[in-house]
């Protein structure tokens, strides 16, 4: 990009160095493959340049604008470059003071889809803090949220953060014990709760920290918790339609079990991984495996064992992977047919460690007796093959786990040894008893818990489910038949595949933190020994929107007075995926009849990870439909997974996840290789990523601030596509913001006597006064409006950034503001006209310019907007906020192709001049004569009719179109643009041929060696024997020592003809 300042205006010295702008570009499109560069002659000046002393240090930023007061910029001089701490004060404050971000539910209601937008926040856990993937979420529901607002939309936009059951206990459980050595049960239910809300009063407001300085428009007087009492009061009135309807139900069913969590989880929270064969593993709730140096535990193993066979010498050999539930075994199965067995029907085992008389059923459906021995061992209570060949054959489920994965009371004198450790002693001791019978590598996958990574069990235990199927179906439904949209469509397969295939919901959790279940185990007190864990009494349980109301349905249901009864609440807590999904609708204030309900469900759109799908979109909808007979929302756009630049999901473990904050503000380098080191990465790993921190940011992360790390974010969204975030890309739109700071502060000064008007574009239009740049500029500004609504109506985030990056670098500063320099330093009389023309045209191009980039970077458009000439001065009706104007929007009749047209082969020949004046190293203060050689036609005319553009951006003296040949110096450089268009440039006088040649010759001289010496290397015997990458190494660099050869030759050549023709 050129100089924003006049020649005789010294440029300010920035605070950060400044890149070009294709460099920039280059920074921001990320490493690639480095292009082989034509060598670079110099200018004969081989004295080194003394080093300038680098700028001073800006004094620190101190932000003295009251809390919720608009920023007064009389008082704040604009800063030689852009400083975003500075520019990003104060704005969110005002903002949120002035109400621009809430909504009236009157105006909303009544109002059609086409003229309101609503969107909740996916609510992030309350236990952390944000991280570079929820800043992509933020980035693009914002971007959206400030786009419908200022296109008059009624705008809602509500934030939450979920309660996060598993997660927030844990956190809390490990401060007890670290402050007070205390376990919750130390403090009882009541106490451990309490703790929580204090912890999550003190603690739990560090994401809307971040959301603030993300800028993210949310609607904080609307701000939810999901264990707030408004989303309590949706969760108690669901739990109970949902149970009054007969879906929800509780059972004995075998389900996943995490002995770390000691709860149950569902299906989808289990996260598995494949085992080729022995694989040992570390088990951090065990004590450690004696037998393995590293204390670790052996899986992928199959172990196989002999029963004896009762009142015989004859064994009946059976194999597991998961030897220490044999303790728990209730069956052998056989297939019926199998010949080797059939004198076995109607026999027994016996256990051979508590004597139990076990039996040998048939069942062709579980037993393949191809594999193995044809013997199969059935534990009911802790497999799920086998738990429904206990129900087909009637047999005993023995449960032989506790809770904590400990083996129970039913694991003879296994008992008290944790699993994996009583899986060794079961081993032992059935060599001891002669029964062991070897163990072989088996492939295998291990189920674990998405939530605590502990590897999970099979467990029979009472839990609360729901019927999804009816639900499930009207889900996929809404996407079959086009009621509900889903961006991009190819989720719309995942969709499908989990919703025709739906099980019943585990919704129950064995947790204190969450909802505590509004069950209650109802009894008479005269009787004694009522077991609620007993499914014989499960009638007895009652569900009921309070205590008061559960005991008068008890009353009913023993047919006694209340003091003869015994209420005991279910312990338990519901999923926390319950709660999150009635968001759309419980915010709202479900299920009365608000006016915010009124006004504002269903929503508009919902947007999230494709990662959670399944764990929150479906259930929304299959909630929503079941309990408002509405969808939640219209559409579901789905970003991109967010990983590190190698392709690693954000993890803490890994050390890989980036605070935005860390962003916006910087941080040092320290810093960052403090977090890798107090990640769980091996050290072999940590000594990696410590390197690629040190390349990537030898003195940390610099300031970005909110604007940059939003824009460079919006790059990244590729619709179906994980991103691979690379930091310094993001950090590279830093130096963008720098470039749009300083252009508008250039721009400005041309500005500085203009008075815009409210009609200002109207009136341009119709003045005719408009030259061809001008009138190109405006055609570019309606080109950039409906490029960007275009996409942000199709979620093409990255296009829209992109269309608008380029408006403001190609169009305006490359361009328009280069062209009219002399045209605005012309107040003479004549020059009025034109000079309106184009003062006028770059108000409206910087003005819109910065309302189109509102959405996408809300703090330094505000901040420039609110510096443009004429403030305060446009009527009544003008906007005190940008974010309150009007979108721009594309007139059709300003939009003038062949104007654009005519610019582009203008702009043609511009490029050919300053490829031509860099090529023979001419100075910028020295002023070059053109000759250009056109076709007839609209091409020609465009370049007649804009000479004085072509002088301006070509730092002509003079340039001639189709010229007598006669008047062209032989002396000339030339630069064939295509087969219509030639240009050429007068050499007479500009270049020492000579000295030129001299350098090009030493040059050479200095570059054959190398050339000759690889050559040679690479046609000494045995090279073929070489590593491939090295070969390919030596064939690049031999293609660029060749090329750089001819390069050198073809310029000394075209140097000494040059030479020949001036002497003639």
């Amino acid at each position: 990009m050129a100089s924003y300042l006049p020649d005789d205006v010294p440029l300010p010295a920035p605070p950060t160095e400044k890149l070009s702008k294709n460099a920039m570009k280059k920074q921001l499109k990320g490493n690639k493959k480095d292009k082989k560069v034509k060598p670079q002659w110099g200018d004969g000046n081989d004295k080194k340049k003394e080093k300038k002393a680098p700028p001073p240090k800006a004094p620190e930023f101190v932000n003295r604008t009251p809390k919720g007061e608009k920023k007064d910029l009389s008082k704040i001089p604009m800063a030689d470059a852009y400083h975003p701490k500075a520019v990003e004060a104060a704005w969110q404050d005002w903002w949120e003071a002035s109400g621009y971000y809430s909504c009236d539910p009157a105006l909303a209601e009544g109002k059609s889809d086409d003229e309101k937008f609503v969107m909740v926040i996916p609510p992030p856990n309350v236990t952390g803090s944000l991280h570079l993937g929820h800043a992509l979420t933020a980035a693009v529901e914002d971007t959206l949220t400030r786009w419908h607002r200022m296109k008059g939309h009624a705008t809602l936009y509500v934030p939450g953060t979920d309660h996060a059951g598993i997660a927030t206990q844990s956190v809390v459980e490990k401060m007890l014990m670290k402050e007070s050595k205390q376990t919750r049960h130390d403090l009882g239910r009541e106490k451990f709760v309490e703790k929580v809300w204090e912890w999550k009063n003190e603690y739990g407001n560090r994401i809307t920290t971040q959301l603030r300085s993300l800028g993210s428009s949310v609607d904080w007087s609307r701000e939810r918790f999901t264990m707030d009492d408004m989303c309590s009061k949706a969760v108690l009135e669901a739990f109970n339609r949902f149970h009054e309807s007969g879906l929800l139900y509780r059972d004995m069913r075998l389900g996943n079990w995490s002995c770390a969590l000691k709860s149950a989880i569902s299906d989808i929270e289990v996260d598995y991984i494949e085992l080729e064969g022995r694989t040992y593993l570390e088990v951090k709730s065990h004590p450690g495996n004696k037998d393995d140096p590293k204390g670790r535990y052996e899986f992928g193993t199959m172990t196989s064992f002999a029963y004896p066979i009762e009142d015989s010498d004859e064994v009946l050999i059976v194999a597991t992977t998961r030897l220490e539930t044999m303790l728990g075994d209730t069956a052998v199965a056989i297939h019926p047919e199998d010949p080797r067995y059939t004198h076995l029907h109607g026999k027994f085992v016996i256990h051979p460690f508590n004597g139990r008389k076990i039996p040998i059923i048939q069942d062709s459906e579980l037993v393949d007796m191809t594999f193995g021995t044809g013997a199969v061992k059935i534990t009911p209570a802790h497999d799920p093959n086998d738990y429904e060949c206990g129900k087909r054959h009637n047999l005993e489920f023995i449960t032989v786990l506790a809770a904590d994965g400990a083996i129970n009371e039913n694991g003879s004198e296994f008992q008290g040894m944790m699993r994996y450790d009583a899986r060794i002693a079961v081993e032992k001791a059935l060599d001891a008893k002669g029964l062991y019978k070897g163990k072989e590598p088996n492939k295998m996958r291990l189920g674990l818990c998405s939530r605590s990574g502990d590897i999970l069990e099979p467990m029979i235990t009472p839990q609360w489910y729901m019927n999804c199927d009816n639900m499930a179906k009207r889900a996929a439904d809404s996407v079959r038949n086009g009621e509900l949209k889903i961006v991009p469509e190819e989720h719309e397969k995942t969709w499908f595949q989990w919703l025709d295939n739906s099980r019943d919901w585990c919704v129950s959790r064995q947790l204190w933190w969450g909802h505590q279940i509004p069950a209650w185990f109802v009894t008479k007190k005269s009787e004694e020994g009522m077991s609620k864990l007993d499914m014989a009494h499960n009638d007895r349980w009652i569900v009921a929107r309070s205590e008061a109301d559960a005991m008068e349905k008890a009353c009913k249901l023993l047919g006694c007075s209340a003091d003869e009864v015994n209420l005991e609440r279910d312990e338990d807590v519901l999923d926390t995926w319950f709660s999150s999904g009635l968001f759309p609708f419980s915010v709202m204030g479900w299920p009365e009849n608000t006016e915010d309900f009124k006004a504002f469900y269903p929503t508009s759109l919902l947007e999230t990870g494709c990662d959670i799908l399944f764990f929150w979109v479906a259930r929304m909808v299959m909630m929503g439909l079941q309990l408002t007979d509405i969808l939640p929302f219209k559409t579901v756009y789905l970003h991109a997974m967010v990983r590190d630049k190698e392709g690693r999901k954000m993890s803490k473990s890994l050390g890989n996840v980036i605070d935005p904050l860390e962003v916006i503000h910087g941080c040092t380098l320290e810093s960052l290789i403090s977090k890798l080191e107090a990640g769980n990465l091996p050290p072999k790993e940590v000594v990696k990523a410590k390197k690629d921190q040190e390349a990537d940011f030898p003195d940390g992360i610099p300031e970005c601030g909110s604007d940059a790390l939003r824009f460079g974010l919006l790059a990244y969204t590729v619709q179906g596509k994980d991103v691979n975030l690379d930091i310094k890309r993001v950090v590279g739109y830093r130096q963008f913001c720098n470039k749009l700071w300083n252009a508008t502060r250039f721009a400005l000064q041309f500005v500085s006597d203009f008075n815009p008007t409210p009609t200002l574009l109207n009136d341009l239009m119709s003045s005719g006064k408009m030259a061809i740049r001008d009138r190109f500029m405006i055609s570019r500004l309606m080109a950039c409006c409906e490029s960007v609504n275009g996409c942000f109506d199709a979620y093409k985030f990255g296009d829209a950034q992109q269309a608008s990056y380029s408006y403001w670098l190609d169009d305006l500063c490359d361009v328009y503001l280069e062209m009219i320099k002399p045209v605005v330093y012309d107040k003479s009389e004549e020059n009025n006209n034109s000079r309106w023309a184009a003062q006028a045209t770059l108000w409206i191009a910087l003005e819109a310019g910065l309302r189109i980039l509102h959405p996408m970077m809300p703090f330094v458009s505000e901040e420039l907007w609110q510096r443009m000439p004429g403030r305060g001065t446009l009527g009544a009706d003008e906007p005190v906020s940008i974010m309150v104007t009007k979108y721009p929007e594309c007139n059709s009749a300003f939009r003038d192709t062949k104007v654009e047209e005519s610019m582009d082969a203008v702009m043609k020949v511009v490029k050919a001049c300053r490829q031509l004046r860099q090529s023979y190293n001419i100075a910028n203060k020295v002023l070059t004569h053109f000759y250009v050689k056109i076709e007839n036609g609209a091409a020609e005319d465009a370049v007649k009719s804009q000479v004085d553009d072509i002088k301006t951006l070509g730092k002509a003296e003079t340039v001639v179109v189709n010229p007598d040949e006669s008047t062209i110096p032989k002396s000339h450089g030339i630069v064939i643009i295509d087969d219509q268009t030639t240009v050429l440039m007068d050499l007479t006088g500009l270049v020492d041929f000579g000295v030129e040649i001299t350098k090009l010759e030493k040059s050479l001289k200095k570059t054959m060696p190398s050339l000759t010496q690889l050559e040679k290397k690479m046609a000494a015997p045995g090279y073929e024997k070489v590593n491939d990458d090295i070969k390919a190494l030596n064939a690049d660099k031999l293609d660029g020592l060749k090329k750089k050869v001819a390069d050198i030759e073809a310029a000394i050549e075209n140097y000494t003809n040059l030479s020949k023709l001036e002497k003639k």
